[in-house]
């Protein structure tokens, strides 16, 4: 069973000899896409307009789908409540997502080559030894990545309303408009905002783990995680070593069912900690990350402190009519490594080329067959990777002596290109045969020494 799941953990999807390695010297200029019609001939025309879409969030989900959506003929609306929003995320992206999403290089804070994996009894692993040299993992601060992702809409051509969703009026008969809602912050009536409606042909919602969007389609419940995060200003000097450096802490201590972080932004680092199981002791948790990390960021002043929730798992219904769910809105959060925003970014494109395709780039009504699309493209190509990684958390973070285990496995460097290889590009690369069969002995033997720890260590607690 490890052999099978850790051989699904490192990848999503076959790769070619051809795309071995991304230019990133010149990001290029995103270009606009061609795409296949899709609309059915029964499909009606709008009429005097083109097709009107609101798109609820304004984090990677909603402004990948907004610009794809303006580029492609639809009239397009984003909503969001807070245009500074911080949300408390270690703000790591793959190396594909900067090529894919032509992000430019100075949006992102770091270059991060090296990451120290550190157990619970203090075992550190160095990971990053089967790096090429153009390939790293971008660190990124939100309030940067999600401002640039919003103006590259705006110049699109979407409309961004600075304003808070708060409840949409169901279409009274097929083909009819859906009504939002909102507090528009725009408009100079106070904080509480100048309440407004607009109508439009169809809803994505990207508003995050406690979507508002979810709750009108009654989208149903997901198990979340607590993420708290605090950004610590410390030295210069304490700065070069987290220069191209990130950290990842397991053990009881850190958290009982997922990982602490201290990852490098452009001044400062971020220490956070995450839990599903421990909500209440949050801070108890976080207190023990930074006492790990004591040494490197000792003197340092907390410059601000984020707390957010995180889905651990898609909700029970991601679509519904001309209603669809993107990023943490649809629970597009991995477990084990908790990544979020390429898919995020992924599935609000996904979406939105859905619509434009589905409606004749703008021309003609769209339905759920037409969304359905997307949630069929989207499973078949990333739900074994959440279903992999459901299990591979399971079996690694149950206990210290797993997690031991775990940071051992780390050591191997088939370990490090395979996974670093999934992660920088989210395509399959195909392994060795015999190294295969090599990691899978090897994981089996972690395991059964975690085992072993784990009883000797119960006889001790007795």
């Amino acid at each position: 069973m490890a052999s099978i799941a850790l051989k699904s953990f490192i990848g999503l999807r076959q790769t070619t000899s051809e795309n071995k390695s991304i230019v990133l010297s010149k990001p290029t200029t995103q270009t606009h896409r061609n795409f296949r019609i899709n609309a059915s001939k029964s499909s009606p025309r709008v009429t005097g307009r083109n097709l009107r879409v609101a798109v609820v969030g304004g984090g990677p989900a909603g402004g990948a789908a907004a610009e794809t959506l303006a580029k492609g003929g639809v009239e397009t609306f984003l909503f969001e409540r807070k245009l500074d929003n911080c949300k408390p995320c270690g703000g790591a992206i793959p190396l594909c997502m900067v090529g894919e999403f032509d992000l430019p290089l100075d949006i992102i804070d770091r270059r991060v080559t090296k990451m120290k994996m550190i157990s619970p009894s203090n075992v550190a692993v160095d990971i990053g030894r089967t790096l090429k040299p153009h390939e790293y993992i971008g660190m990124v601060r939100r309030e940067v990545l999600d401002a640039y992702l919003r103006d590259r809409a705006t110049t699109a051509g979407a409309t961004v309303i600075n304003g808070l969703f708060l409840k949409m009026d169901l279409p009274k008969s097929t083909g009819s408009p859906y009504v939002l809602h909102y507090s528009d912050y725009n408009a100079k009536t106070g904080g509480a905002g100048e309440k407004k409606t607009v109508e439009v042909d169809a809803v994505i919602g990207a508003d995050g783990a406690n979507s508002r969007v979810a709750k009108n389609i009654n989208a149903g419940e997901y198990e979340y995680a607590i993420a708290f995060q605090e950004r610590i200003k410390i030295s210069d000097d304490k700065m070069k070593y987290y220069e191209d450096l990130a950290e990842m802490y397991v053990g009881d201590d850190v958290s009982p069912d997922f990982y602490g972080w201290v990852f490098p932004k452009c001044d400062h680092v971020a220490v956070g900690t995450g839990t599903v199981t421990h909500k209440g002791d949050i801070k108890k948790l976080q207190i023990a990350t930074r006492l790990r990390a004591r040494d490197k960021i000792e003197g340092g002043t907390i410059i601000r402190v984020e707390a957010h929730p995180i889905p651990e798992h898609p909700r029970p219904r991601r679509v519904l009519d001309r209603v669809a769910l993107v990023g943490d809105a649809a629970g597009y959060v991995t477990k084990c490594s908790g990544e979020g925003i390429y898919f995020a970014a992924k599935s609000g494109r996904m979406c939105a080329e859905a619509i434009v395709e589905g409606s004749e780039n703008g021309k003609r009504m769209v339905d759920e067959s037409d969304l359905r699309k997307y949630l069929e493209k989207w499973d078949k190509t990333y739900w074994p990777t959440y279903k992999v990684l459901d299990v591979l958390q399971k079996v690694f973070y149950r206990s210290n002596p797993a997690r031991e285990a775990f940071v051992e496995m780390c050591a191997d460097e088939y370990v490090q290109k395979m996974t670093f290889d999934s992660y920088l590009y989210k395509k399959v690369v195909p392994g060795n045969p015999l190294d295969d069969l090599k990691l899978a002995v090897n994981t089996i033997g972690s395991l059964v020494r975690a085992n072993a720890l784990r009883k000797e260590m119960e006889k001790l607690s007795v």
